[in-house]
């Protein structure tokens, strides 16, 4: 019987514009068995372009690049961000950029081998959990005051960040549970939830419209009239996930 070790490897894009910081990551990668090495690239362009055609698994991401910086990148990937990226950069200043702009780590270099190898260990653990998930989870379990309540994931209407948090909106109650967003999202069927800011995931069968709000920025209105803002990062993948399916309202 053929071993499926291979295809359950972490596939890994280095992007860094300093050839010596990109030599040091591929050589801890490459001593990894549990690791696949797409290649790596010292342009945020070429970057751009590999994650859209290869999809890695993680991505090892300088902060300050010739083109665009590397939240430029992530900005620009908008739906298309791998499932785990960590920042490399000589600059701490950038660290709750970073986080708030989905990153799972933060490496602050110099680095030592030790540090790197606690960051690719998360990365493994987020990104194996992602594959073990079902395409389609049928319910979230949340413990409060003594109870556990049971929500059927097609009842949800929309979810929000809340701290360390998140608050599952379902028909007009508010449902706290401690998950970030973005594993929320990675165990929620992609198929119906969408995300559309980095604070908020929608059902996709509760939008009603697309339309601009009196800024001139995009917000979904959902079918019981709540109103969600939509992020420029999201607004494509949405759009094309919504086709013809519901209406577009530009105000006069």
């Amino acid at each position: 019987m053929t071993s499926n070790a291979p295809a359950a490897r972490i596939r890994v894009l280095v992007v860094d514009d300093e050839p010596l910081a990109r030599a040091n990551i591929l050589h801890l990668l490459r001593a990894n068995p549990e690791v696949e090495v797409l290649g790596e690239s010292d342009s945020a362009n070429r970057a751009i372009e590999v994650i859209r055609k290869q999809k890695p698994d993680l991505v090892f991401l300088d902060v300050r690049m010739p083109e665009y910086d590397g939240f430029d990148i992530l900005e620009l990937l908008g739906a298309e961000l791998p499932p785990a990226v960590i920042f490399v950069t000589a600059y701490d200043q950038y660290a709750l950029k970073a986080f708030d702009a989905g990153a799972l780590d933060y490496l602050l270099k110099p680095f030592n081998n030790a540090r790197f190898a606690c960051a690719l260990d998360r990365a493994k653990e987020r990104i194996t959990h992602r594959r073990q998930a079902s395409a389609k989870m049928d319910r979230l379990t949340i413990k409060s005051a003594g109870h556990v309540l049971f929500i059927s994931v097609a009842d949800i209407d929309w979810v929000e960040a809340a701290d360390y948090y998140a608050s599952l909106h379902v028909g007009g109650k508010t449902h706290l549970v401690r998950r970030s967003m973005n594993d929320l999202e990675s165990d929620l069927d992609p198929a119906r939830f969408c995300r559309i800011h980095r604070s908020t995931i929608v059902n996709l069968d509760r939008v009603r419209e697309l339309r601009f709000d009196s800024d001139a920025e995009y917000e979904l209105v959902l079918h019981d009239g709540t109103k969600l803002r939509l992020s420029r990062r999201y607004r494509k993948d949405l759009q094309a996930r919504l086709g013809k399916s519901v209406d577009i309202k530009v105000p006069r």
